[in-house]
């Protein structure tokens, strides 16, 4: 059995994933808050999501890391294009 810290609260956990299952419900509310943001006003800083959505800055950047999100340049090159971002 392999121990896991989570992300968001740092306890441990042997369950799959980023955090722990009493961090999971409100990571997956953030998550879509992060993802309904970037679809509707592009990526302009990190601190600016954070300010505007009230998600903490080290889980932007978490969920940036994320593979959904095919890749940071290409999130930037859709919203110059006004066409959104696609999330797989």
């Amino acid at each position: 059995m392999e121990l896991n810290k989570c992300s968001r609260c740092g306890a441990f956990y042997a369950n799959d994933g980023d955090v722990c299952p009493k961090c999971a419900s409100k990571d997956n509310l953030e998550l879509s808050t992060f993802k309904s943001y970037i679809e509707q006003n592009g990526f302009s800083s990190v601190d600016t999501i954070a300010t505007e959505t009230g998600i903490a800055q080290k889980n932007v950047n978490r969920f940036l890391g994320y593979e959904g999100i095919n890749n940071i340049n290409d999130v930037q090159s859709e919203n110059l294009n006004g066409t959104g971002v696609v999330f797989n």
